[in-house]
C-alpha cells in the first residue's frame, strides 16, 4: 500500500516535469548562466577544460530535438532515472513502502 503523501509528490513531479520546458526558456529570456561556468570562466578554468565524453542529456536536452520537445524529453527521462535510483535505494536500505524498517 502505498504512504499517503505518494500521489502528491508523484503530482508534483509531473506538473515540474511538464513545466521544464517553461523553466528552460525563462532561463534563456533572462541569460541565466550555471553559477559553475561561470565560476570557471572568471577563473581562466575553462581554458584548461576537458571533455569527458558524450554526455546522455547535454545542456538539459536530447540531441537531434530542438528547444521545448528536447527539454521535456529531458525531463522525462531525468525524473524517471532519478525516482528508479531512489526507488532501488530504498529497498536496498529495506524501507517498506509505508516508511517502516
Amino acid at each position: 500500500m502505498a504512504p499517503d503523501w505518494l500521489p502528491r509528490a508523484l503530482a508534483a513531479l509531473l506538473v515540474l516535469t511538464l513545466l521544464a520546458p517553461v523553466f528552460g526558456w525563462a532561463a534563456g529570456a533572462v541569460g541565466y548562466a550555471e553559477p559553475l561556468e561561470n565560476a570557471a570562466e572568471a577563473t581562466g578554468a575553462t581554458d584548461h577544460a576537458e571533455s569527458s565524453g558524450v554526455a546522455p542529456l547535454p545542456d538539459y536536452g536530447v540531441p537531434g530535438l530542438g528547444g521545448a520537445s528536447g527539454t521535456l524529453v529531458s525531463a522525462i527521462v531525468g525524473t524517471a532515472l532519478t525516482l528508479l535510483a531512489a526507488a532501488g535505494l530504498g529497498r536496498l536500505l529495506g524501507t517498506d513502502s509505508d516508511g517502516a524498517h
